[in-house]
């Protein structure tokens, strides 16, 4: 949750909701635990001592890793109160220059969110390392490299957590039903795995109500088991808290216990997802759910099973369902696949938000983003993404036919994710926390040689299993580190090619065509300057509207950026020219509906631009492209202009104008009926979004003359018509480029490009009121 403190009630509450979400993984993992550890070599070693220094490494592993590094250290390294991957690169890129997003600009530190209360950014000392890291581009791309491969794992934990957490729950079954084999399983598991993707639109903003109540009973539920089986198998096995039996164990299972490390590892699998789902809840919050709930019902489940293996060796393979006293099977069997159910489709909502953030920053290419609940900001749903883990998580399931195998390309998944998450908390707190050495090698050290231990283990399991997650992690990192290229190099063409201020000047107020009534907005990615493709748009046709506004649509490397504080207004040349500039800043995290009206926010804000100009604020008439103001923080916005809204497209467009203008339109009667009879049939289309907005100007006293006359000039424009000027790009490599460059502009960056959403669709614009720009980029 971000901004405002919160009370005890509804911290207590958040905690309640957190349940079902953020530890939903988490809390499944006594499922297949022990059954993948003991499944190999190590089942021959049928010792309580074994047994014992399996549970202790299972208990300190959660302890130190899951408590330790995650509630304790992470959740504090939190952005604006949001976690994950991209959290962490975010802060690093605001305390250095390390980032590689364009159109950066000075204004942007002066957003609310840009400067967190808990640490400083100004006046601060560089380093010697931030220094190195600033100056090398290099450097900064192999930080980004490991940010999008470690977005990457968490976009495959989406096709591999339903396919383990499924398959194992009902894998169960043949406990009780002998006569259960393989391939039926595998068949009812599918069925369950097609239906949770198809469902998945549904969302997960009922989660607070429907999933937390069944995951806090299967967290007690297995709780209470693991007392019963301590009580009545052996109530010595606290004893396996001690670290002596992981001294012993490896003593006595050699190389063998190694190679099982990597099952031990699957007890912390999903710890990710609490970091990642922060933002919708709070630090406080999530560290008292784990504290109260969830960490002591693990422990006292993984010390039942343990306590029950000690005296029953041969109920490796079914270790969980087996430790389940008989009248309690069949309901912890149907609590066990809701509970898969509810952390497959955590995962899968997580994997969207993932891609959302990618594409966000400039690295993926354009999906489409549906909203999944009216009530909670920020969840989404990608029905490109969703279909693709379908057929990745039905494959991985049908292709490898068995729990262990899947296990291991989880576990190594899971690893690598840590390993990058290591790496870049490490920087965190040298750069971001500005702690010296003495406290980020420590930490380094001590997590980094945990995970190290684990990792030298899972990676025996590569040709087992484990090379699908590699496989699949990488091909996305690929995938989305060559959207950013071609987007980087797109975006520096541009630069390099906007047209001179000269030029602009040169041609006069009607910048040498016919200006015609109507708002025309063109979008570029330029924040400063003047596109090509608007000097392509006037070579080719001989008119253009009365008010043009430059629109750029660019993302800040925070979280979100405050509706108030997101549009920045500027003027391009003299005020005759009619020619403005309106840069549209977005959080990361930031997630627009359809319903959103960018066009009724920018008339808006360019309305009281034009009186905050006037009030001395801004520069003189017939600056360049200068001064710009964030309008919505003025105390008087709203008040020029008044706002109608009418589902009739009809009412007030022939009397509003004049009504407020107090003389005739410049349009003769003709060409006002034939627009009102467009603007009738058309009032099904998108473009008009169901909402026809009608501006007038207030009978508001102005100082200057001159400020009346151009906000009646801009309603004028308004009633007349807005139309969405967009350059429609084709990118490729220059002849003399080499053939990588070549492969990856001419034939992945342009495969993806046709595949994918149009600009357009991605920005809600509306295709009736659309004009497109050709224009081809040689990029070097």
């Amino acid at each position: 949750m971000v901004g405002s403190k919160l009370q005890g009630k509804e911290i207590i509450f958040l905690a309640y909701q957190s349940l079902g979400t953020a530890f939903a993984v988490l809390s499944i993992s006594p499922i297949y635990v022990y059954k993948v550890t003991f499944s190999g070599k190590l089942r021959d070693y049928q010792t309580e001592d074994v047994v014992f220094g399996v549970c202790s490494l299972i208990f300190w592993t959660l302890t130190l890793v899951s408590l330790s590094k995650y509630v304790i250290i992470m959740l504090t390294a939190d952005d604006n109160g949001e976690g994950g991957t991209f959290a962490l690169y975010s802060l690093l890129c605001r305390h250095a220059k390390f980032g590689l997003l364009p159109n950066y600009q000075t204004a942007d530190e002066e957003i609310s969110t840009y400067y967190s209360p808990n640490y400083s950014l100004r006046s601060t000392p560089s380093s010697r390392f931030r220094r190195s890291i600033e100056r090398l581009k290099r450097r900064k791309t192999l930080l980004l490299l490991l940010v999008l491969f470690g977005a990457s794992l968490g976009v495959t934990f989406g096709a591999l957590t339903p396919a383990i957490s499924v398959l194992s729950s009902i894998e169960g079954v043949q406990t009780r039903v002998t006569s259960f084999n393989k391939r039926s399983v595998i068949a009812i598991a599918s069925v369950v795995l097609i239906g949770l993707f198809v469902l998945q639109h549904r969302g997960t903003y009922r989660a607070a109500f429907v999933f937390a109540p069944i995951m806090i009973l299967w967290s007690l539920s297995i709780a209470a088991v693991g007392i019963y089986n301590i009580i009545v198998w052996n109530p010595n096995v606290y004893k396996a808290l001690y670290p002596y039996y992981i001294v012993e164990f490896f003593r006595h299972t050699g190389i063998d216990g190694w190679i099982s490390l990597g099952g031990v590892l699957l007890c912390v699998t999903g710890t990710e997802v609490m970091f990642a789902e922060l933002g919708y809840f709070s630090a406080a919050s999530v560290r008292i759910a784990f504290f109260c709930v969830t960490y002591p019902c693990l422990v006292l489940q993984y010390l039942g099973q343990a306590a029950f293996l000690s005296k029953n060796f041969t109920a490796f393979p079914r270790s969980f369902y087996a430790s389940i006293p008989d009248p309690l099977f069949w309901p912890f069997f149907a609590m066990a696949v809701l509970a898969a159910i509810i952390a497959s489709e955590t995962v899968i909502s997580a994997a969207c938000s993932l891609v959302k953030q990618s594409h966000a920053l400039g690295c993926f290419p354009r999906v489409k983003i549906l909203h999944t609940s009216r009530w909670i900001k920020g969840r989404i749903y990608v029905p490109e993404l969703n279909w693709i883990l379908m057929i990745l998580c039905l494959a991985v399931a049908v292709g490898f036919r068995d729990t262990n195998r899947i296990a291991y390309a989880f576990a190594f998944a899971w690893i690598l994710k840590a390993f990058v998450t290591t790496w870049l908390m490490s920087l965190v707190i040298h750069l971001v926390w500005h702690k010296n050495l003495a406290v980020t090698i420590p930490f380094f050290l001590l997590f980094g040689s945990i995970e190290t231990i684990y990792f030298s283990s899972a990676c025996l399991k590569i040709p087992k299993g484990a090379w699908v997650p590699l496989f699949l992690s990488l091909l996305f990192t690929f995938v989305m580190y060559i959207w950013h290229y071609a987007t980087r190099k797109k975006y520096k063409f541009d630069l390099h090619n906007k047209v001179p201020m000269k030029w602009i000047l040169t041609l006069g107020p009607t910048l040498g065509v016919l200006r015609v009534p109507g708002i025309g907005l063109f979008y570029t990615e330029l924040a400063t300057g003047i596109p090509a493709t608007f000097a392509h748009f006037l070579s080719n046709l001989p008119a253009f509207y009365q008010v043009a506004v430059f629109v750029c649509v660019k993302t800040v490397s925070v979280p979100h950026v405050p509706h108030k504080e997101r549009y920045l207004i500027g003027r391009i040349g003299p005020k005759s020219y009619g020619l403005y500039r309106c840069i549209v800043r977005n959080g990361y995290k930031d997630v627009h509906r359809k319903d959103d009206d960018l066009e009724n926010d920018l008339i808006m804000s360019i309305a009281e631009f034009i009186q905050l100009e006037s009030e001395g604020c801004g520069t003189l008439d017939g600056s360049m492209d200068g001064w710009m103001a964030v309008v919505r923080t003025s105390e008087k916005f709203g008040t020029r202009l008044a706002v109608s809204e009418s589902d009739d497209p009809t009412i007030g467009y022939s009397s509003s104008v004049s009504d407020s203008m107090g003389c005739s339109c410049s349009k003769s009667a003709a060409l006002k009926k034939l627009h009102s009879i467009y603007v009738k049939e058309s009032s099904h289309l998108t473009c008009y979004r169901g909402r026809i907005y009608h501006f007038e100007l207030l009978e508001t006293k102005f100082k200057n003359p001159q400020v009346k006359e151009e906000l009646l000039h801009l309603v004028e424009a308004q009633h007349a018509g807005v139309t969405y000027v967009m350059g429609h790009s084709q990118v490729k490599a220059k002849s003399n480029s080499s053939f990588l460059k070549k492969f990856a502009i001419n034939a992945v960056y342009s495969f993806l490009s046709e595949n994918c959403r149009s600009p357009a669709v991605a920005l809600n614009i509306p295709q009736v009121c659309l004009i497109e720009v050709g224009m081809k980029y040689h990029v070097v």
